[in-house]
């Protein structure tokens, strides 16, 4: 055993982490549970990599690839003996740099030759062909009323779609099979020195049929495939799209175009009969579909891990990394991360951010492939969804190739009841139900349908509405600070309330690494009946009643607490008493000393006052300027400064702006997020073409170069230019517009980003901020 290159120490937890081991392999997020809490950079000194598991830092990697260089994401992790390099020498294996694992500026200059088949449009016409070939195998097996999918199905149709998107001829698909398990072990696997030889000869005869297959391919380049489309750009770009990069990407193509869709489709179907509820509410009704394979790829992804290398010295997370240094990063921990998605361990279709998972990667290098993947996954689940309601998971022990990067179950075995089958009565359920989406999900797939228990007054103008499922599927657990959207019916606006109730209490089961928080009955909210506004409180007051459906959005965070803090000071003025109730709830739960300071001109009009001071007593001190009562907000950040110069108080203030602009005159010395705001309303983002000036946006993914004139925001030019971004307030306060940033100065204007996130400069809100400079490169 080593030890850890920088502090010479290494923690037992870190010690013992075993990526090869059955708790891994069962459930990589739960097995680095401790770490995403404790340690979330860490030295294994088992593998000889650090290893990451938090989603922020992951992120920062994959954005960063000049740092944190692709170079090792196919090197063997596992060295292999003398014996086993000779057998590959036998075969002139020498697989070079491909997409996934070459640096700049060459990797660019390829992607940007080779990736015109994997847009929406060239992908749409594989369509009819996926859908055949899973009509086809349902076929053979649906009267047999017992299956194992991935032998059935999930393996062999996956990869007759690669070869055909390949241009690869289908007539040896057992012993691609073979081959491509064969890669895997032999790249991230830690096979055994007897087991190297067979695995080598395997990998060996692999390259040389991709060989022989791009020699044939050579003698009709004008054929369909993206390998002819490669062959054919050869001609005008020889020098980027070289002889041994066509080879190399041959054989890594049909691994990467096949293998993670096949683990991805299975891992998806054992997951949603697991959980039955929802299983049944796809069935019912199929326009979930998109969504769900988005939070099935976060909950349950193909894909449990990436690997990078550092080019220089540098740091993850405040921690020190050597040049040269390994890093595992798992991103399947990374899509659990409670910082980023409220309630992570919640199987939630409805979850409104569920593609902003990290299982194809991200940035520059993110998976080429991932929506011929969508659109294969969802075409799986409409027909086994549509054929195969009753179909139920059989008794079984799962397992997976030991690897560190790959994982789905080998076989996934299911029961049913062939007497039952829908079609035998009904033929209509063999007609397509869904409207396949080529793409991330749009906001019409993850709205969440929520029955309103109650509305009361909670003050004058101001409605407190008590909202609950309503389609039986469980809310999700939610952190001070969160917000839902509400629709306003078919008025096309939509609006951000918090979440005002107390957040559950963690509970703690024996054995579990981390608190579970059981997840809460109803959601409550208050709304202000405001009449200069544009109309979302208005619609709200006089269309909302008892016992009707709303269609809701979220819940979201943007307004989070922080996990450490020694105390708080909670600031509210009105209707912002809304997130500060639930964060004073939080902080009185964990025995943190706060204090609420509470403004409003009457107190007829203050929501909550009299609950508040039950719950609260001497930690509230109540504002009310026609008591007298005006609050001196200046006074009290003279009174903070030394405290919070310190990082000794934490702020959080939710009211007009007034409020926060005496707030923030007071903390300008004070340390990086310590104190934070909500808005009711910004102006920074107003457009004021005189002021600005034009720049350029790159699309990354589809090689698309947009201009944002002088007078347009960057979010009209994307939906000129035919991009679906969804968005809601428009000024900056909500975060709905969010774009990934991949490279260039970001001049934010919103008031959701907090201090390091804009320094990350990994995002923006497209519907106010602007460049600084005069280009863009966006991950879309």
């Amino acid at each position: 055993m080593t030890t850890c290159p920088i502090t010479g120490a290494v923690s037992a937890a870190a010690a013992d982490f075993d990526p090869f081991g059955d708790g891994y392999q069962q459930d990589p997020p739960a097995y680095v549970a401790w770490s995403r809490e404790e340690e979330p950079v860490f030295w294994s000194p088992q593998l000889g990599y650090w290893v990451v598991t938090r989603y922020d830092d992951i992120k920062a990697i994959f954005r960063d690839n000049l740092a944190f260089s692709p170079a090792v994401a196919l090197e063997k992790i596992t060295p292999t003996s003398d014996e086993a390099d000779a057998v590959l020498a036998s075969y002139d294996y020498g697989m070079a740099r491909t997409l996934v694992n070459e640096d700049e500026p060459a990797h660019m200059e390829r992607r940007r030759a080779l990736m015109a088949p994997f847009a929406p449009e060239h992908l749409a016409h594989h369509q009819p062909a996926v859908r055949r070939l899973v009509r086809e195998h349902v076929d053979a097996f649906i009267d047999t009323g017992r299956a194992d999918l991935v032998d059935e199905m999930f393996w062999e149709v996956p990869l007759t779609v690669a070869l055909e998107f390949l241009g690869v001829p289908d007539d040896d698909k057992p012993k691609l099979r073979e081959y491509s398990v064969a890669h895997t072990v032999n790249t991230w696997g830690r096979p055994e020195p007897e087991e190297q030889v067979a695995v080598a000869h395997a990998v060996g005869n692999f390259w040389q049929y991709a060989g022989g297959v791009l020699e044939r391919m050579r003698q009709r380049p004008d054929d369909e495939g993206w390998m002819q489309y490669g062959i054919r750009a050869q001609r005008e770009q020889p020098e980027v799209v070289t002889d041994s990069y066509l080879h190399s990407m041959m054989m890594a193509g049909i691994v990467a175009a096949h293998e993670t869709t096949a683990n991805g489709i299975a891992n998806a179907v054992k997951l949603l009969l697991e959980h039955r509820v929802i299983w049944d509410q796809i069935c019912a009704d199929p326009s979930l579909i998109p969504n769900a394979v988005e939070e099935c790829l976060r909950h349950n992804g193909s894909q449990a891990a990436w690997r990078r290398i550092t080019t220089r010295a540098t740091e993850i997370g405040g921690v020190p990394i050597p040049e040269g240094a390994r890093i595992l990063m798992v991103s399947s921990s990374g899509n659990h991360d409670p910082r980023r998605f409220e309630d992570p361990e919640l199987v939630d279709v409805h979850r409104d951010d569920a593609a902003d998972h990290l299982t194809f990667g991200y940035g520059a290098h993110q998976c080429l492939g991932k929506n011929l993947a969508r659109m294969e996954m969802q075409i799986f689940l409409e027909e086994l969804t549509s054929r195969l309601p009753h179909m139920r998971l059989a008794e079984q022990e799962f397992s997976y190739v030991p690897n560190t990067s790959f994982r789905g179950p080998e076989h996934l075995w299911v029961e049913w009841d062939p007497a039952a089958n829908p079609e035998r009565t009904d033929p209509s359920v063999l007609e397509p139900r869904l409207q396949v989406n080529i793409g991330e999900p749009t906001a019409a797939h993850h709205s969440r349908p929520l029955r309103v228990e109650q509305v009361v007054d909670a003050a004058d103008g101001v409605r407190h509405i008590t909202l609950v499922s309503a389609d039986g599927t469980a809310l999700p657990a939610f952190t001070p600070g969160a917000h839902i959207d509400v629709q306003c019916g078919d008025t096309g606006i939509v609006r951000q309330y918090s979440l005002c109730g107390a957040p559950p209490t963690p509970v703690q089961p024996e054995g579990c690494p981390v608190p579970h928080t059981p997840r809460p009955e109803r959601y409550e909210i208050a709304v202000l009946r405001e009449e200069e506004s544009r109309g979302g409180s208005t619609w709200v007051h006089d269309h909302v009643r008892e016992g009707e459906i709303l269609t809701v959005r979220g819940p979201r965070n943007h307004f989070r607490l922080p996990e450490q803090a020694q105390r708080y000071v909670f600031v509210a003025g009105g209707i912002g008493i809304t997130p500060i109730r639930s964060m004073a709830a939080r902080a009185r739960r964990d025995g943190i000393p706060y204090e609420i300071h509470y403004l409003g001109r009457e107190r007829s009009r203050m929501a909550f006052v009299d609950e508040l001071a039950d719950e609260h007593g001497e930690h509230l001190h109540v504002h009310c300027s026609s008591e007298g009562g005006r609050a001196d907000l200046r006074r009290l950040m003279d009174d903070l400064a030394e405290e919070g110069r310190a990082g000794g108080v934490h702020v959080y203030a939710c009211g007009p702006q007034r409020m926060i602009d005496d707030l923030t005159a007071g903390s300008e010395d004070w340390p990086e997020d310590t104190v934070v705001f909500e808005h009711f309303s910004s102006t920074l983002g107003a457009l004021d073409p005189e002021q600005e000036h034009e720049f350029t946006v790159h699309l990354e993914d589809s090689d698309v170069d947009l201009v944002v004139t002088n007078d347009r925001t960057l979010l009209q030019t994307l939906r000129d230019a035919g991009r679906e971004i969804p968005s809601n307030c428009e000024e900056g306060l909500c975060g709905t517009c969010e774009v990934p940033v991949l490279d260039g100065a970001v001049d934010h204007r919103d008031v959701v980003l907090s201090t390091a996130e804009r320094r990350a400069g990994d995002r923006m809100m497209s519907c106010c901020s602007r460049a600084v400079g005069n280009r863009l490169v966006l991950g879309l």
